[in-house]
């Protein structure tokens, strides 16, 4: 079992930076591959970016390639998300999400998922 807290979300001006934060306890944090997902109002919720265990792969949606970054700290059990140049689009509910396979695009194959933080990016 990984319970899984994301937090730094927020309001923000479009082109503003957030760094949200993903801290997990419970089993070893490395044993699973991590993504991030978001959800708009009335949208399905869409793959963002993962990372592998160890951290040396990581895959991006197009949407966000140059101004997301993802990375992770094993040793302080958190994954993080690097937001910069926000858009309006980028306006959602983030999830971090744990999978004990490989990391992947579709949120069925991650087994557990934090609760959500809110970004919001204004005009």
């Amino acid at each position: 079992q990984v319970q899984l807290v994301e937090s730094g979300g927020g309001l923000v001006q479009v082109g503003g930076s957030l760094r949200l934060s993903c801290a997990a306890s419970g089993r070893t944090f490395s044993s699973y591959a991590m993504g991030w997902f978001r959800q708009a109002p009335g949208k399905e919720r869409e793959f963002v970016v993962a990372i592998s265990r160890g951290g040396g792969g990581t895959d991006y949606a197009d949407f966000v390639k140059g101004r997301f970054t993802i990375s992770r700290d094993n040793a302080k059990n958190t994954a993080y998300l690097q937001m910069t140049s926000l858009k309006p689009e980028d306006t959602a509910v983030y999830f971090c999400a744990a999978t004990s396979g490989d990391s992947s695009w579709s949120p069925y194959d991650y087994n557990y998922w934090g609760q959500g933080t809110q970004v919001t990016v204004s005009s």
